[in-house]
């Protein structure tokens, strides 16, 4: 189910709905049209820019299945035994040269090219050796068993793999099984971030009255590095007009996106809004949402820029919800939604109408095999804790004013946004 099925685009609150948000941002975002060719073993986790084909059949040749050995299927019986003589050996890389004729068999080892005319396989374990020189074998056989066909997993000329794939283990296998040594990709996407505030600190430095460490850049750094992008990380800014200029200057200089988190909620800090108009088209928007409802976004000297809240929760959820799809997209990644499913929740949840909430969830499955969510409790937008516990997000629809025990509820679990 879509945002855009749980809330309205204008919620009654006169704030921004999530589905509109993503609408905007969606339309601000394109993808980077630079390229560079890379060899197959530095393609993991980059974006295919072009779509490949193949040039071979995957497999090239017939081959057997099994280890076993190689007849002809007119040569099975019907009922009783067969006996065959054994006229060589198939190796995988070593194909046996002559040809087999009727009531003749080959040795054959997996992988190993089929015979001239032979077209079975039976499998070692279902054939008595006689003698040196002759097996037995019984009915119950079909011709064509244990014998893969050339093609049979990638035929010559077919498109395996579309521009925007992102290349896991499994298609640097596939790759690989073309042929294909060298794969052109989008060049990574650079993404600088700081945090804003004067009560925050970095690791390492001692804490005075009313100071907290930052979290949030460790968290983005975190978040960031599971998209495999180029990260510039410009610390801790304080809460100065000039400082906050110079920072925005360099990240957007150094990188196709800015990320800050903190000084968005209204009234937090003037200077940062006045210095971001004067440096760009940015808009702060109210989105009806929980956590996360102040959120910024525009752009900068050309790069785009999210101004994320400060609470750490509220990073989490407006970066999975918001930011990663438009990192996604600016990658090139053909981008599917984000699974979600419809599960019985286990417990009572508390729920206020006018705005869509993403509560942290535990989603388990039960000794009969189904799954069940129930929350970690507290849900404040301060308690980061409880993305430790949770796998993930229990979304509930703007409308929603609670949910019973047993009630099905929607939850998008964590696996599935990165």
């Amino acid at each position: 189910m879509s945002d855009r099925n749980l809330d309205p685009c204008s919620t009654p609150t006169g704030l921004l709905s999530v589905s509109e948000a993503r609408a905007r941002i969606d339309a601000l975002v394109q993808p980077i049209s630079a390229t560079e060719q890379v060899p197959l073993f530095d393609g993991l986790n980059r974006v295919l820019a072009t779509s490949i084909k193949s040039r071979i059949d995957v497999p090239p040749y017939i081959n057997s299945a099994m280890d076993g050995y190689a007849v002809q299927g007119d040569d099975l019986p019907t009922q009783g035994d067969t006996r065959l003589r054994v006229i060589g050996r198939a190796m995988a890389g070593q194909p046996f040269a002559g040809s087999v004729s009727r009531g003749q068999a080959v040795r054959i080892m997996t992988g190993a090219v089929m015979p001239d005319g032979a077209d079975t396989v039976l499998m070692q374990e279902h054939v008595r050796r006689v003698d040196e020189d002759d097996i037995e074998i019984g009915g119950g056989h079909r011709p064509g068993e244990n014998v893969r066909m050339a093609g049979e997993d990638i035929a010559a000329g077919d498109t395996v793999l579309n521009a925007g794939a992102l290349l896991l283990p499994a298609e640097i296998g596939v790759l690989a099984s073309l042929g294909v040594a060298e794969i052109e990709v989008r060049r990574r996407l650079r993404v600088a971030f700081f945090s804003t505030g004067d009560e925050l600190r970095s690791l390492g430095e001692p804490l005075e009255a009313g100071q907290i460490y930052d979290s949030n850049r460790y968290t983005l750094q975190g978040m960031l590095a599971r998209l495999h992008v180029e990260t510039f990380d410009f610390g801790v800014v304080r809460d100065d007009r000039e400082a906050i200029r110079t920072a925005f200057r360099k990240a957007a200089n150094a990188a196709d996106v800015v990320l800050t988190s903190g000084g968005v909620s209204v009234g937090e800090a003037d200077f940062v809004k006045q210095t971001l108009d004067e440096l760009g088209q940015v808009d702060f928007w109210k989105i009806a949402m929980k956590p996360g409802k102040p959120l910024a976004v525009g752009k900068i000297d050309g790069a785009l820029f999210f101004g994320l809240p400060g609470n750490p929760v509220s990073v989490m959820a407006t970066f999975y919800q918001f930011v990663q799809p438009a990192l996604q997209k600016m990658m090139g990644i053909a981008l599917q939604p984000p699974l979600t499913l419809q599960v019985p929740c286990m417990v009572d949840l508390k729920k206020q109408p006018g705005r869509l909430e993403y509560q942290r969830g535990i989603l388990r499955q039960s000794p009969q095999g189904e799954l069940r969510v129930t929350t970690t409790g507290g849900q404040g937008s301060h308690v980061l804790s409880s993305m430790i516990k949770s796998n993930c997000f229990i979304v509930l629809p703007a409308e929603c004013a609670g949910v019973r025990q047993g009630e099905l509820v929607q939850v998008q679990p964590f696996a599935g946004l990165v």
